[in-house]
């Protein structure tokens, strides 16, 4: 028998306030005789109804309110409040039921409203997973009319960062069954519009040419379609700003002010014009330059670390590299946690700043535990070995830095991150190295194209980390109109945890030249021992079994030219290589540098000694350009037995002098190409940028060289050339394309109107 009902409490939110919805509590309880009395009676029973969504079951741990607790009003609006907190109640409150042996509590529920399904119409360019992915607003989610807004702001910004600047999006809304609600999006696309101009104002010391290449936005052009430059996206723009006034803070002028981008669609709707305003301000130099604090090393020598120079333009970022570098000398000594602070005095009169770096060392830290995570196949001595400190040692930013490049190069991994954390004691630092496994097995069946041996198949099956030990192994075939080759191989980089390169390769190749077919069938073991990170050695011993035919009428006519058509050739090849390029792909800046020999004579009825240098440097220049120059010198010297034909250097073509058709740089007899005993070539390339979000480049380039016959005097005389080309990392392979113009074209032999070259696939 109910014996008396109270309502303690209540909180209710209806659709009509939505938009400005507040807390309402009503506290009632005092209002009624017994409340009090009720409050000394235990609860009996806790009850929710009114939910549908929601278990019970997951809503009692929300209430303070337990059965067998002494009731409480209080607490029971407390309860009520928490509930509300939930999140999917429009509508809460609760009774109290005064029950034999004292108090049941029955919490009346109202859900809010739920997003049933979400459909939409009128989208081509987006998909739906795309537009729904954008929304805040999920199917089987408590509707929000504000989330909703929210997520339409959305959906419009997706639309104008591809392009759709004049995208319409609309929503209504329909409801379903008891508390359901149905949103129904259209959406008008319209046509792509994309940034056609981008202007300045107040700009007088750059040129507004200048100012646009700082940017990643940009105006549309031709390929657009291809870069999606031009495209308007906000937030790239903001950050645009940001680059524009580094451009200015790096070249003295450390006022400068560059407003807000002002975007309007031109009145013909054809594109958007962006209007950026730049209040520039004077120009500073650097003024005098001082260290204090905790010097390690003289004023003298750390001046000469910086690069800011008193009486020169003061730049920022020539500032924040001083910093980094006069940290690191400081971090190499073991201090890690070295402060370096530039304090500024600006002198408005002569236009100068003076900085004094003040530094601040720390302790001593040392390398307490060196953790690695994130490597499920890759064994932890794979990626520990790449490191260039150990447990106990001191603390070191270079060593650090290199350890991380290191584990990069392997090419396991698709991110490589090192961080530190606080060890056993304040003067120890754990590292944590956690990387990223991608996959290393690859199966790839492909072809590609170039100018020397026109179409060519290849398949191959390619691990690079076999067993999680940093194996590499290598079953391959590529088959094209002039060239078979057939290989096999397996390396180990580190053989039995030591610096040495140990593996071995099988082979069989067939190539077409233009005078006869080389086939060949061998085999070779090989080793390396890596002295350091940029200086290593490399051994091999090969043996072949060679054939030569299909031999053409000038060598039939002329026997003595070819020497032996067929042999074996056992050989000892041996080299040491510097290496200090920042990326060896596609190197921007450094130096290389490899000496070879080759003996063949151990083994084999073949004999000689041929010699080879390599040396190239790479050059960083202003607009992401780079300058390299390289070279190549070589001999072969002959042990008793003529030199064979097929061994000598042949020289032309896209990889060694471009304009010149391929290996038909070479002396010759009888009209017949017979390869020269001695070579020398080099090359200047100029790359730049075309597009640089596509990664296409262009090459500026002159080549020249020669081989000589024995008797011929090296560098006597050069074939020269020069031309233009562009490269590109392609999905199906590196890509290049170029054409190389003769400077001194031989009679019969050479085109004067130059040669195009190219070639596609990742065959190289």
């Amino acid at each position: 028998m109910k014996l008396m009902t109270q309502t303690i409490g209540r909180i209710r939110c209806g659709l009509l306030s939505r938009c400005g919805r507040a807390l309402v509590i009503v506290l009632i309880a005092s209002f009624f005789p017994g409340v009090l009395s009720a409050d000394s009676e235990s609860i009996t029973n806790i009850s929710i109804t009114g939910n549908v969504t929601r278990e019970t079951s997951s809503l009692l741990p929300v209430l303070k309110s337990r059965v067998g607790d002494p009731f409480s009003a209080e607490r029971a609006n407390e309860d009520v409040k928490a509930l509300y907190r939930v999140g999917i109640f429009e509508d809460v409150r609760v009774e109290s039921n005064k029950v034999p042996g004292g108090v049941s509590l029955v919490f009346q529920v109202v859900e809010k409203p739920q997003v049933e399904s979400i459909r939409i119409s009128g989208n081509k360019e987006i998909s739906n997973d795309k537009i729904r992915e954008a929304m805040d607003l999920k199917a089987k989610s408590v509707f929000s009319a504000g989330e909703l807004s929210k997520s339409l702001k959305k959906v419009k910004k997706l639309y104008t960062d591809e392009g759709y600047y004049l995208a319409e999006v609309d929503a209504t809304t329909s409801k379903v069954g008891k508390n359901g609600i149905r949103i129904s999006l259209d959406v008008k696309e319209g046509s792509k519009v994309l940034i056609k101009t981008i202007r300045f104002e107040g700009n007088t010391v750059f040129s507004a040419r200048k100012i646009r290449k700082q940017m990643e936005t940009k105006e549309k052009w031709f390929l657009s379609w291809i870069t999606g430059a031009g495209t308007y996206k906000e937030e790239v723009l903001k950050n645009d700003v940001n680059r524009i006034a580094d451009l200015y803070f790096n070249n003295g002028y450390i006022n400068v002010k560059v407003g807000e981008p002002q975007v309007k669609l031109l009145p013909d709707k054809s594109g958007l014009e962006v209007t950026i305003g730049i209040t520039e301000g004077e120009q500073y130099r650097t003024g005098n330059l001082d260290f204090k604090g905790d010097l390690l090393e003289s004023k003298e020598l750390l001046g000469r670390k910086v690069k800011l120079e008193k009486g020169e333009v003061f730049s920022r970022e020539v500032l924040r590299g001083d910093i980094v570098t006069l940290t690191d000398i400081y971090a190499d000594k073991g201090y890690a946690f070295t402060n370096v602070t530039p304090l500024t005095k600006i002198d408005s009169d002569k236009k100068t700043i003076d900085i004094t770096f003040d530094f601040e060392k720390g302790d001593k830290i040392y390398i307490e535990r060196i953790n690695i995570s994130g490597n499920t196949k890759t064994r932890d001595k794979v990626v520990r070995r790449e490191f260039r400190l150990a447990e106990g040692d001191l603390y070191g930013s270079t060593a650090l830095k290199r350890t991380k490049q290191n584990i990069e190069n392997l090419g396991f991994f698709e991110s490589a991150n090192i961080s530190t954390a606080k060890g056993s004691a304040a003067n120890k630092l754990n590292l944590n190295t956690e990387v990223k496994e991608k996959s290393t097995g690859q199966f790839s069946i492909g072809a590609g194209y170039s100018s020397s041996d026109g179409i060519i198949g290849q398949g191959s099956i390619q691990q690079n980390n076999f067993l999680g030990l940093g194996l590499k192994g290598t079953l391959a075939a590529s088959i094209g109109g002039k060239t078979q080759l057939y290989n096999i191989g397996l390396s180990d980089p580190y053989f039995l945890d030591t610096n040495w390169t140990v593996g071995f390769d099988i082979y069989r190749s067939e190539r077409e030249y233009e005078d006869y077919t080389r086939r060949v069938t061998g085999g070779d073991i090989k080793a390396g021992y890596k002295i350091s990170d940029q200086l290593s050695t490399f051994w091999m011993y090969k043996f072949e079994d060679k054939t030569l035919f299909d031999l053409s009428q000038a060598y039939l006519n002329n026997p003595q030219l070819l020497g032996e058509t067929s042999g074996t050739v056992g050989s000892l090849y041996g080299s040491i290589s510097l290496d200090t390029t920042d990326y060896r792909l596609d190197p921007s800046r450094g130096f290389t540098s490899t000496l070879s020999a080759e003996y063949a004579g151990l083994g084999g009825n073949q004999r000689f000694t041929r010699f080879i240098g390599q040396s190239g440097v790479y050059f960083p220049l202003l607009w992401k350009t780079v300058l390299s120059v390289r070279g190549e010198v070589g001999y072969i010297m002959r042990d008793g037995k003529e030199i064979p034909i097929d061994e000598k250097f042949y020289l032309g073509g896209i990889n060694t002098i471009r304009g010149y058709s391929s290996r038909t740089v070479s002396p010759i007899e009888n009209g017949v190409y017979v390869g020269g005993v001695k070579e020398a070539f080099f090359n200047v390339d100029y790359v730049f940028p075309i597009v640089k979000d596509f990664g296409l480049k262009g090459v500026a380039f002159f080549d020249a060289g020669n081989s000589y016959a024995e008797g011929q005097q090296i560098f006597s005389k050069l074939l020269m050339s020069y031309g233009l080309g562009i490269r590109w990392y392609s999905p199906m392979g590196p890509l290049r394309l170029e054409y190389g113009f003769p400077v001194n074209p031989r009679e019969g032999i050479d085109s004067k109107g130059g040669k195009f070259e190219f070639s596609i696939g990742g065959f190289f």
